[in-house]
């Protein structure tokens, strides 16, 4: 089949889906013989994976967006409520309320969680970056902040992102505080602790710009290497793959997967996101609906690859405008909580 005819049937489809969830298509004699659709979840089921989105805490009140939310996926990540600046605001003083809230959600839903993130350089409070630690300081800090937080979800969560973007774009350490208080040291650390405060959870160090093969993810796949080898519990590797039409298809990403495979570890594309410079366009949506499909066909051809979250299903709640200005219209919904070309690309790839 040619990329053309592809194209026009997943716009075709996707305008099919659009209308259907209308109610302009179908109706009540043919709606009454329909059975139940299936969703992203329930294909990936069949493979063997999940499907999953990333939601924040202030969109649950849209019930539109939550009902989709509470159908559509089978896993969840918090955007923002388990980072640190959420969940110790005050040193000593933790607040699991914006967390517990979606984990809530979840098992009501009955979903399960991917937990981000333990350790970041980012959204840190700022009675932690506000002044000098000693080394021996910081690592009772760091190690409380991890057990604590584990402990308390312990037994709900499925896997937690233990280490957030560790490494610079050239394969060196990010000059975090971590790092240049602990040393790289600090990465095996966190990831003992929190394996000792729960011994279930799948661990996973994650990061954006890995998805291909280069200096980043052989910095990866390196230090992966070395963990295993020193007897570390590391389950996983997270590929964010926050991808940009203008940047490019990470065309090594399968071969990418398969040699993290090898050192018998899962990964999993766990903040997925396409944007494009807006406009969006007929053509834009439909080399985003075909990346999505590859990105899903990528993973599904890797045994380990276990899952694919994206990060908010919907271009209402996404994250880019506001970091990127003048792109956007990454997700497989649209501002109207409509499925886009994407959405029927990836149903395709998991069909």
């Amino acid at each position: 089949m040619s990329s053309t005819v592809r194209t026009r049937l997943r716009l075709a489809g996707a305008l099919a889906a659009v209308l259907v969830a209308a109610g302009i298509a179908g109706g009540p004699a043919a709606q009454a013989h329909e059975k139940p659709r299936t969703t992203l979840a329930d294909l990936a089921q069949r493979h063997g994976r999940y499907f999953g989105s990333a939601t924040d805490n202030p969109e649950l009140t849209d019930t539109a967006y939550t009902r989709i939310l509470g159908s559509e996926f089978d896993m969840i990540t918090p955007g923002n409520g388990m980072k640190w600046y959420a969940t110790e605001p005050q040193q000593g003083v933790f607040d699991w309320t914006k967390g517990d809230e979606i984990v809530n959600l979840a098992r009501a839903n009955h979903q399960k969680v991917r937990a981000h993130t333990l350790v970041w350089h980012s959204q840190l409070p700022g009675w932690l970056t506000g002044r000098e630690w000693t080394a021996d300081e910081l690592r009772a800090v760091l190690k409380n902040h991890i057990q604590t937080e584990v402990r308390h979800y312990r037994g709900k969560v499925y896997a937690w992102d233990v280490v957030n973007e560790a490494f610079n774009e050239d394969g060196t350490y990010r000059e975090t505080v971590f790092y240049k208080t602990l040393g790289p040291g600090y990465i095996a650390d966190a990831l003992r602790w929190a394996h000792q405060a729960d011994p279930r959870a799948k661990l996973y160090l994650n990061d954006y710009n890995i998805e291909a093969v280069g200096p980043k993810s052989d910095a990866y796949y390196r230090l992966a290497k070395e963990l295993k080898a020193q007897g570390v519990p590391l389950h996983g590797i997270g590929l964010q793959a926050h991808l940009a039409l203008q940047y490019g298809y990470p065309t090594t990403l399968e071969d990418n997967l398969r040699r993290f495979a090898r050192l018998r570890l899962d990964t999993a594309l766990t903040e997925v996101d396409i944007r494009m410079l807006l406009p969006a366009t007929e053509e834009k949506l439909a080399q985003q609906a075909e990346w999505y499909g590859d990105l899903t066909e990528a993973c599904l051809a890797v045994r380990r690859c276990v899952g694919i979250t994206v990060w908010d299903y919907t271009d209402k709640y996404s994250w880019i405008p506001a970091f990127f200005p003048g792109q956007g219209a990454a997700l497989p919904w649209d501002e109207q909580l409509a499925p886009k070309p994407a959405y029927t690309a990836i149903r395709e790839a998991l069909g």
